[in-house]
């Protein structure tokens, strides 16, 4: 059975223990899912490598490139241990944040981060417990914080700390991350999501590992990031809005208009953008959403994002197939609302000054002129088929590629559908390979017509200046 999406927004799903059998990962596939995510701040290499043997194999059942996040955790900051395992911290109360294994009370535990006291000063906010408490420095010395508590509340061992007011001089990737990383690549995943980049630095470390091997997905959770935002995406192959730890740092009322702003530019430099967390949180434990749930994924897909993301919905939840099933139904509802299709025309960001976008705009052009069934992309690399898909056309896209790896990749892009057909020569063969592909694939019938986009001489990634128009025969 063919698997085509009536929809062009891509849907995420991350695995966890609700998801982790054959049976359970074909289901989600055929609901809706088009990328697996794999979390490794929690499970075992062993747990991960089953998982994308899985993948691999639904892959080959269903005769469809299936693309598999791996999301490594990066720098966690975490206070100490407490002698009861937990404390009440009051408001007004004084608190100290100290080098000193020996588990805390009331009035101190250990913080083991000296990067954290190094960088602060008087008045810096500190976080804990994803931002339920919230502490100020009044005092900075050279082995310890003091700090007044401004919200209290219980606080447990090991719980998070989160700074917004600093810039720490820590790498993206800790130790645990590179080991990950390595396993990651060596198994022939897609995408490495890279948590709490800061700086393009970050990112340029990343790159520097991975070398092409996947596409390195930024995820924009820290204030640092905003402030640095154009850089970062200059060197990204892929961006994710990860409203958890940015909701934490940030106001809330700053945290839609964050969403939209790193869309935004995602867009205009033509990188696949994905909008995640708690956007069915509900679903965890409820086989609806609610109403503002379904509007705050409605609202992701009238901004034009690339994908939205699932988390604990079907990683750890009671109704994961629901949650994927209620996604899939609100994003084809949602484009098929002429309003959409208003609000993506509106927002369409100019053609860069190049041959490649100057193809891609004429494609969306020319096939809304004729009523194209298709633009039929062929792509080593992927380029040519972001190129279209950054003009956001009316028409599916076919990516037409000769790698696997780019098709899998391209699983994450609007409106892309990825198929693997053997290299091309020539424009004919290239035009002839679209039609068959746009037929058997259930794009095009016989007299419609198509358009194909490629790059002259072939082979030469990021080459796009060719098109054509062809009928199906």
């Amino acid at each position: 059975m063919k698997i085509r999406r009536r929809r062009r927004t891509k849907i995420i799903a991350t695995l966890g223990p609700s998801s982790s059998t054959p049976e359970v990962l074909a289901r989600l596939f055929q609901t809706g899912a088009d990328v697996f995510r794999l979390n490794f701040s929690h499970g075992s290499h062993e747990d991960h490598a089953a998982r994308i043997a899985m993948i691999r194999a639904l892959e080959k059942k269903f005769d469809r490139p299936i693309g598999i996040l791996a999301d490594v955790q990066g720098p966690k900051l975490r206070v100490g241990r407490f002698g009861g395992g937990r404390v009440a911290l009051q408001t007004g109360a004084q608190f100290r944040l100290d080098m000193n294994p020996t588990p805390g009370d009331v009035t101190r535990v250990e913080l083991p981060h000296p990067e954290i006291i190094a960088a602060a000063s008087i008045g810096t906010n500190l976080l804990l417990d994803d931002g339920k408490l919230r502490l100020r420095v009044t005092a900075v010395r050279a082995d310890h914080l003091l700090t007044e508590v401004v919200v209290g509340g219980p606080l447990s061992d090991r719980k998070g700390v989160n700074v917004p007011d600093m810039v720490l001089p820590i790498p993206a990737l800790t130790e645990k991350d590179r080991a990950d990383l390595a396993f990651a690549l060596e198994h022939g995943v897609d995408y490495i999501g890279l948590s709490f980049v800061q700086r393009p630095e970050d990112v340029a470390e990343a790159q520097a590992i991975v070398a092409g091997r996947a596409w390195v997905m930024v995820k924009i959770e820290k204030p640092q990031a905003l402030d640095n935002l154009d850089a970062i995406l200059a060197l990204a192959d892929a961006v994710m809005v990860a409203r958890g730890d940015l909701g934490v740092e940030l106001p809330p009322e700053e945290v839609p208009l964050a969403q939209k702003r790193i869309v935004r530019a995602a867009r205009a430099r033509g990188l696949p953008v994905v909008v995640a967390t708690q956007m069915l949180e509900s679903m965890i434990s409820a086989p609806a959403p609610t109403r503002a749930e379904a509007s705050d994924v409605a609202t992701a897909v009238f901004d034009g994002a690339d994908a939205v993301m699932l988390s604990g919905e079907t990683a750890a939840g009671q109704y994961p197939f629901e949650a994927v099933n209620i996604m899939d139904r609100i994003i084809a509802r949602v484009e098929q609302d002429s309003g959409w299709r208003s609000m993506i025309e509106a927002s369409r960001p100019e053609p860069e000054r190049s041959a490649a976008d100057a193809i891609a705009a004429a494609a969306r052009q020319v096939a809304h002129t004729i009523s194209a069934s298709a633009i039929c992309a062929f792509t080593a690399s992927g380029s040519t088929a972001l190129r279209a898909a950054r003009e956001r056309p009316e028409a599916p896209i076919i990516a037409l590629t000769p790698a696997m790896a780019t098709a899998r990749r391209l699983a994450v892009v609007w409106g892309a559908h990825a198929v693997t057909v053997a290299d091309a020569h020539s424009m004919s063969e290239t035009v002839t390979k679209a039609v068959r592909a746009s037929v058997a694939e259930g794009f095009a019938a016989h007299g419609s017509e198509i358009i194909v986009i490629a790059g002259v001489p072939f082979g030469q990634p990021g080459t796009t200046n060719a098109l054509r128009v062809a009928t199906v025969k």
